[in-house]
């Protein structure tokens, strides 16, 4: 009973002062709306690099190296010799993983585990007089589609031909327009051993990324191996794992078992992860001041109603109305605002979303043209929501108070 008494009483005095409620209920709806479309371009852009981080390269890599340089043989045999020896020549080795093979079967038994070898390197793709620097991936084409996208971004061809094709090659439609190589030509490829051999394009794959597509191309290891002059040999072990946020630990497992630096997903691109941190800090601090801004119309008009009303408040309380129920009726004003500009805001977030999806621009580097990526979650309308109702009844509460400390005799005394 008594809530319905303090909502009918609270409405009365908002809707007294009509014109400052609804300037204040829109400072909260336009505050929420703003937060929403804010926070899901900055949620969806996120979660869509890391969508592309994580499928369209493996979770992990496994290279022919060592997180710290190995001590030569002089300072392991002599650790405290007398004589320090400088300018020594280091002992050289073949590059490359020892007993790939073996790692390879072992991590694929792992349960949602895909392991594969791999040879890099680097070559210039010849073809009509025009000569292109490229980056030389040897792989296993049964496996290259469970750890990257390359297969799902084929526009001609299919990366399972190389399987099937003789000294076969698949490049990015960037390279294609670049050389104008077709499907079925032959192009000559030089190794930086010098080593030429001629090889036949059997697929063309687009990503929209520039680099990727002029400067990749996909071979079978085996005729990497003996294009780089590297036989029996791999530099790389990629590996993908059932979920991708356990690749850090993964990676460090598999690297004091095998000794090979083993990258996650994670630590490559550590910096990137760094600066969305930093982005939604200050995103989130700016919709917050908006927010802020917006609570203090709620404040003053809660404040003009406290000292406009003292003499009801006063007669209320006459009447048997205790401190606490005249400060929850001024708090039922703050949330009913709150609410109000809630549901309000939902409905300009929907818009601006709309709006924001309907934008198409072309970013440099990028050979089509891109969307706005949003998060259209229930979460941002969630928190949206939340933030409201916070700094409106957070505005509502010191007037609030003040009108519970209103004594009804002095008030009474004064207006006789």
């Amino acid at each position: 009973m008594f809530w319905q008494v303090a909502i009918s009483i609270a409405a009365a005095q908002l809707l007294h002062r009509r014109r400052q409620t609804i300037v204040s209920t829109l400072g909260v709806a336009l505050g929420v709306g703003f937060f929403i479309a804010t926070s899901s371009v900055m949620s969806g852009s996120e979660n869509d690099l890391v969508q592309r981080l994580v499928n369209n390269s493996p979770h992990i890599t496994m290279k022919d190296e060592f997180r710290t340089a190995a001590k030569q043989p002089i300072f392991v045999a002599m650790p405290d010799a007398t004589v320090k020896l400088t300018n020594t020549k280091p002992r050289e080795y073949l590059r490359g993983i020892k007993n790939y093979g073996a790692i390879v079967d072992e991590l694929s038994q792992q349960n949602d585990v895909i392991a594969e070898a791999a040879l890099t390197g680097q070559a210039i793709v010849r073809y009509a007089s025009k000569d292109v620097g490229a980056s030389i991936a040897g792989i296993d084409p049964e496996k290259e589609r469970y750890l990257t996208t390359v297969e799902r971004d084929m526009r001609e061809g299919s990366l399972m031909r190389l399987k099937t094709a003789s000294q076969g090659i698949v490049i990015g439609r960037g390279m294609s327009a670049r050389l104008g190589l077709g499907m079925d030509d032959l192009a000559t490829v030089v190794s930086p051993t010098g080593l030429v051999r001629r090889m036949k394009v059997v697929g063309i794959f687009s990503t929209g990324n520039l680099l990727l597509d002029e400067g990749q191309v996909y071979m079978l290891i085996k005729d990497a191996q003996v294009l780089l002059d590297k036989p029996f040999i791999a530099n790389r072990i990629r590996i993908k794992i059932g979920d991708p946020d356990q690749a850090e630990s993964f990676a460090a497992r598999i690297e004091s078992r095998w000794g090979y630096r083993s990258e996650s997903w994670q630590e490559v691109n550590r910096d990137f992860l760094g600066l969305f941190v930093i982005r939604n800090t200050i995103t989130y601090s700016i919709v917050g001041a908006i927010m802020v801004v917006a609570s203090f119309g709620i404040f003053n008009i809660i404040s003009t109603i406290v000292m406009e009303k003292r003499r009801d408040i006063a007669i209320l309380m006459s009447m048997g109305f205790r401190a606490y129920d005249i400060q929850a009726i001024f708090l039922v004003q703050g949330a009913v605002v709150g609410i109000v500009g809630m549901l309000l805001g939902w409905c300009i977030g929907l818009v601006l979303l709309q709006m924001l999806a309907s934008i198409e621009f072309t970013i440099p580097g990028m050979s089509e043209k891109q969307h706005i990526v949003l998060d259209r979650g229930f979460f941002q309308f969630a928190l949206g929501g939340f933030f409201s109702l916070v700094s409106a009844v957070g505005a509502a509460w010191y007037p609030a108070r003040k009108a519970s400390q209103v004594r009804p005799v002095d008030i009474i005394r004064g207006a006789a």
